[in-house]
C-alpha cells in the first residue's frame, strides 16, 4: 500500500502567537522529510497536529488521500518517536514495544511475532526482558523505535529522537537510523535543528522560521542553493554580499557589491543569475561558500579582491580563514597544508564566476500555495530586462 501524507495550509495560534502560518507540504511513499530549524519555530507544533495531539486553527491534514482532521490520536495510524522516547520504567522492552498493539487489540499471537520481528530488524531481540532503566541511551532510541514501527503505520513522526544522545552515539545513530528507514521503506517526518542530521536523514528538508516554510528542497540544493539568508545563515554560509546589477557582458552579469560595512564598492562578474531577474540597478543578494574562497598572493581566477587574515580558526579537519576586504568580513575554508599565510597577511582572494549563488527569493506555485523555488528561468521568457 502506498502512503502519503500531505499539510494543506495548516494555521495554530497560541495566545496572541501565530506558531505555524499556512503551512503546506507534501511527503510520498517512502520519502523522509525533514522539518529543519531554530528552536520555537513550530517544527515540533506541526507534529503533535499530524499525531492529532493538538488541534490545528485551520488547514487539513491528509492521510492517503483522506482528510483526518477530527480523528482522534489513537485512529490515525501514526508512530510518534518522541524526543525523550516516553518509554513505561516499569515495563521491560518487550511489553513497551507491544503496548501500541495492545490498545489496538491486535491477537497475542500476532503481537509475539511482530514484536520478535521488529526486535530482529533492530537487533535487540537480546534486550527483551530488560527494563528500560538497565538500557543505555542508544537502546532506548531502538526501543522506542520498534514500538512506533510495529503498528505498521502510515506516517512515522521523530521530533529529535538522536537529541540527549552524547555526539559520539549521535553520528553512528544517525547513519544507521537511515539504513533502517530505508530498509523500510517508511514514510516520515523528521524533526531536528541539527543540520549535519537533516543533510543524512532527509530526502527532502522544509526549513522552518517563525511558523512558516521557508525553502523545500533536497538537502543538497538547501545546503548549496538557498533562497533568503535566513536560509543561508541557518546552514551556515556566512559569504553574504549585498549589491545592484551594473551591466551585462555576455553571459556574465556585473554585480556592484556594495554591503553595509564596505569602505568602498566593487564589482563582480556572476554566470549563473537568472535571466529573467537580470535589470540593471536591481538590488539583489548572493552568497558564497567559503570552499569557494581562494587565498594567493598573487591575482589569479576570474574575480580578484585584495583582502587581509584577520584570523584563523581550527574547524574539525580544516580551517577556517577570516577575511577583512575594506571593512567586510568573509570566510574561506582550507586545510592546514594548503594555508600558507598567517594572521595580518594581505592575501589574493578569488572565486570563480560561478561561485556566487542568487539569493532570488522567486516564488513558485506548489498544488495549494505559494513556496520558495528554484531559481530558474521560465523557458518562454529569456529577453533581458533592461
Amino acid at each position: 500500500m502506498r502512503r502519503m501524507i500531505k499539510i494543506d495550509n495548516v494555521s495554530k495560534k497560541m495566545g496572541n502567537q501565530n506558531i505555524l502560518n499556512n503551512v503546506s507540504l507534501q511527503v510520498h511513499d517512502g520519502e523522509i522529510m525533514v522539518l529543519l530549524g531554530p528552536s520555537g519555530c513550530g517544527k515540533t507544533t506541526l507534529l503533535k497536529i499530524i499525531a492529532g495531539l493538538l488541534k490545528q486553527d485551520s488547514g487539513n491534514i491528509i492521510i492517503n488521500n483522506n482528510i483526518i482532521n477530527d480523528f482522534p490520536s489513537k485512529e490515525r495510524n501514526m508512530g510518534f518517536v518522541f524526543q525523550d522516547y516516553a518509554l513505561f520504567p516499569h515495563k521491560n522492552v518487550y511489553d513497551n514495544i507491544a503496548f501500541g498493539l495492545k490498545l489496538r487489540k491486535v491477537p497475542e499471537n500476532e503481537i509475539n511475532i511482530k514484536i520478535n520481528e521488529i526486535m530482529e530488524i533492530l537487533e535487540i531481540d537480546h534486550l527483551k526482558d530488560k527494563k528500560i532503566p538497565q538500557l543505555s541511551g542508544g537502546q532506548k532510541q531502538r526501543v522506542a523505535l520498534a514500538r512506533a514501527l510495529v503498528i505498521d503505520p502510515d506516517v512515522l513522526l521523530l521530533d529529535e529522537p538522536l537529541s540527549a544522545l552524547d555526539p559520539i552515539l549521535r553520528e553512528k545513530l544517525r547513519e544507521e537510523l537511515k539504513t533502517i528507514l530505508n530498509t523500510l521503506g517508511v514514510t516520515g517526518i523528521y524533526v531536528t535543528h541539527d543540520l549535519t542530521e537533516a543533510m543524512i536523514l532527509g530526502d527532502n528538508v522544509a526549513v522552518m522560521n517563525n511558523g512558516i516554510i521557508q525553502q523545500i528542497e533536497k538537502p543538497d540544493d538547501i545546503f548549496y542553493h538557498p533562497k533568503n539568508e535566513f536560509v543561508a545563515e541557518f546552514v551556515g554560509v556566512k559569504n553574504i554580499l549585498k549589491g545592484r546589477i551594473f551591466e551585462y557582458d555576455g553571459e556574465d552579469v556585473i554585480i556592484t557589491i556594495n554591503n553595509p560595512n564596505l569602505k568602498a564598492p566593487f564589482n563582480i562578474k556572476v554566470n549563473n543569475y537568472p535571466i529573467f531577474e537580470r535589470k540593471k540597478e536591481k538590488e539583489i543578494s548572493l552568497c558564497i561558500h567559503p570552499e569557494e574562497i581562494k587565498l594567493n598572493n598573487v591575482k589569479n581566477g576570474e574575480n580578484n579582491i585584495k583582502g587581509k587574515i584577520i584570523n584563523i580558526f581550527p574547524n574539525g579537519s580544516v580551517l577556517k580563514v577570516v577575511l577583512d576586504i575594506g571593512g567586510m568580513e568573509l570566510y574561506a575554508i582550507t586545510t592546514r597544508n594548503l594555508l600558507k599565510y598567517g594572521i595580518n597577511d594581505e592575501v589574493w582572494i578569488s572565486f570563480n564566476k560561478g561561485a556566487p549563488h542568487p539569493m532570488c527569493g522567486k516564488r513558485c506555485k506548489t498544488p495549494n500555495r505559494e513556496l520558495l523555488c528554484k531559481c530558474k528561468p521560465p523557458q518562454e521568457s529569456l529577453d533581458i530586462a533592461q
